[in-house]
């Protein structure tokens, strides 16, 4: 059932519908581009903090997902601790496939 998500990403990575990087994430959250984040469970406090205050503040829904492996080989990029879909069909599908947690 989770790597269903994780198959989503994927695709929305493909179709460049993803940031990626601290840096960009925020700026996309901040710019209200982010449709939705997901975080790895296993991401530093410093960053983890940081994504939920910023999307805390501008209403951009967060999800903690999966270990930054897990992530990081969804979408075929090494050491990936937070992804921002960027579209927001992509959004609403893996929102759904993961449930309302």
């Amino acid at each position: 059932m989770k790597n269903n998500y994780l198959n989503m990403l994927g695709l929305a990575y493909r179709a460049r519908k993803c940031s990626l990087g601290e840096e960009t994430i925020v700026k996309d959250i901040q710019q209200k581009r982010a449709k939705l984040v997901l975080m790895a469970n296993d991401v530093g406090p410093q960053t983890r903090k940081k994504l939920l205050n910023k999307c805390k503040t501008y209403e951009i829904p967060i999800r903690v997902v999966d270990d930054r492996e897990t992530l990081s080989n969804a979408i075929g990029k090494s050491q990936r601790v937070a992804v921002a879909i960027l579209d927001a069909g992509f959004a609403t599908k893996i929102k759904s496939l993961l449930g309302s947690n």
